[in-house]
């Protein structure tokens, strides 16, 4: 094997393993570093301001990351011999050069990653919840512009127009308290989509509390079925819009 690598030293394999780990290293950073770049370019042609990692960040992402599968299935699809019966030419060493690199690469990334990460600063996770709070307005602001239009249109030329108009209010009051917990300040909106979370647990205590209620009264054969059915069924509906928040 060491006479079909062109020398006669064992000590050259070694030296041919190292060499395609650095090539192979420098490929990977340049490449992660390149990828990064583009993207930054691109953040920053649409007016944004994005984090930059550190070279170490850099570093640690080429390091990462498994290899070596393609690498050795491939090579040892390569045939024992050639159509004339011959042996396949350095088959043995491209076989000991990529059982080689796996496990130097798979050592170095072993040793190499706790090193790299060790107190090193992540990138913040993507939040979505300033987009989520700008949605939940702008829907909360249209559900009143069609409740004050309804309200009016319900209630015109009817002697109980108050009635209308009371309802109204009542409904518009509740998205107006929505739109508050959410174009406050950060501190606040935190705050209160804090509540909001105590809130929903506690309607959903409440709707397991109705429910057990139902039951003992249908049990006790105060209620009909077909009207405790019917109150099980809206306490199911409210839970489930509740639990897929």
């Amino acid at each position: 094997m060491v006479g079909e690598a062109g020398h006669h030293e064992p000590i050259w394999l070694v030296v041919y393993v190292v060499a395609i780990n650095l090539a192979l290293a420098v490929l990977r950073f340049a490449w992660v570093w390149t990828s990064l770049r583009f993207t930054l370019f691109r953040a920053a042609l649409r007016g944004r301001n994005p984090y930059v990692p550190s070279w170490r960040l850099v570093a640690a992402t080429s390091l990462a990351g498994i290899r070596g599968t393609i690498t050795l299935a491939g090579v040892l699809t390569l045939p024992l011999t050639m159509n004339d019966g011959s042996a396949f030419p350095a088959r043995d060493l491209a076989i000991f050069l990529a059982a080689g690199v796996i496990i130097i690469s798979l050592v170095v990334a072993s040793f190499g990653l706790p090193f790299l990460l060790q107190d090193l600063e992540l990138p913040p996770e993507p939040s979505h919840q300033e987009d989520e709070d700008r949605a939940r307005i702008a829907a909360a602001e249209a559900a009143i512009r069609a409740i004050e239009q309804a309200q009016h249109e319900m209630g015109e030329g009817r002697s109980d127009a108050d009635l209308y108009t009371d309802a109204g209010l009542n409904i518009m009051e509740l998205y107006r308290q929505r739109i508050d917990g959410r174009s406050t300040s950060d501190k606040d909106s935190s705050l209160g989509r804090k509540i909001s979370e105590i809130e929903h647990r506690l309607r959903l205590i409440g709707l397991r509390a109705e429910r057990t209620e139902i039951y003992r009264i249908a049990r006790a054969r105060q209620l009909s079925d077909e009207t405790s059915r019917k109150l099980v069924r809206e306490l199911d509906l409210l839970e489930s819009r509740f639990t897929t928040r």
